[in-house]
């Protein structure tokens, strides 16, 4: 497996907003991309190579997102990402469950960007730092004790960076409508909650990833390795399954795999 050296003269001190994003292909038709996978073992703390993205499982459905230029972004924040005094620049929440937002969110973070809002109505992000952009596709809720249906209460979060898509399927209910993945367009790399129940169930999930059809799927929101075998199996005759004792990836254009493939991080949170 390749790896690609860090660029120690990249400085995460160089201001986010001066960097200018590359184009990314979100709405435009996929087209192959040669190249190996990168993964690489690295501190969270370490530099991010030029053109590249770097994904970190901290656990339950929270990644963090890091950029070159020295942006952070945390997904499905609940305001425990680890035993650091580290707060990201930009976090996503969902409240269809308690672990997937926080009440008070750390103030040092300057954007908070809630998956919900007026009932019915929903939120509409569109968040752009010029080094990442990052939008909402409002989705539908049910209530773990009613039953009943709260319209757009949640979000897919997508986030576009160095020309990559990268969406987070939060705490999803149902598979999206026509509109829905017209919205979402082509995501290079996905999160996709694979609890097999407490979102949407197995086959469900399974059948929205081979429509997505990602270049890369992180799956998040597990409970154990035998949900993960459970999915891996359902999805391993058009997807390749990689198992990584490791928790983060760096990611590029340039090193989006041949075959979409799987990818199995283990959580670990930031110290």
């Amino acid at each position: 497996m390749r790896t690609i050296p860090i660029l120690l003269a990249v400085s995460l001190a160089f201001p986010a907003f001066a960097q200018d994003r590359r184009p990314s292909h979100c709405i435009a038709v996929a087209q192959a991309i040669p190249g190996a996978s990168l993964i690489r073992k690295a501190a969270w703390t370490d530099p991010v190579p030029d053109y590249s993205v770097r994904i970190g499982y901290i656990g339950h459905s929270m990644f963090l997102i890091q950029t070159q230029g020295g942006l952070s972004a945390v997904t499905d924040y609940n305001g425990f990402i680890g035993s650091t005094d580290f707060a990201p620049d930009i976090v996503t929440m969902n409240h269809a469950h308690s672990s997937h937002w926080s009440r008070d969110p750390d103030p040092r973070i300057e954007h908070v960007l809630r998956g919900w809002g007026t009932w019915g109505v929903g939120a509409d992000h569109h968040l752009d730092l010029g080094e990442m952009l990052v939008r909402n596709v409002p989705t539908d809720i049910r209530s773990a004790f009613t039953g009943e249906t709260e319209p757009k209460g949640n979000s897919i979060f997508v986030f576009e960076v160095e020309g990559l898509c990268i969406g987070h399927l939060g705490h999803l209910h149902h598979e999206p409508d026509e509109h829905q993945y017209a919205a979402l367009g082509r995501l290079d790399v996905v999160m996709a909650a694979v609890d097999g129940g407490m979102t949407v169930n197995t086959e469900t999930m399974i059948r929205i990833l081979k429509r997505l059809r990602s270049s890369i799927v992180l799956p998040m929101h597990w409970f154990g390795d035998g949900t993960l075998q459970a999915f891996a199996a359902g999805m391993s005759d058009e997807f390749d399954v990689e198992w990584l004792d490791q928790s983060d990836m760096v990611v590029s254009l340039a090193t989006l795999p041949r075959r979409p493939t799987i990818r199995i991080l283990r959580p670990r949170p930031l110290r």
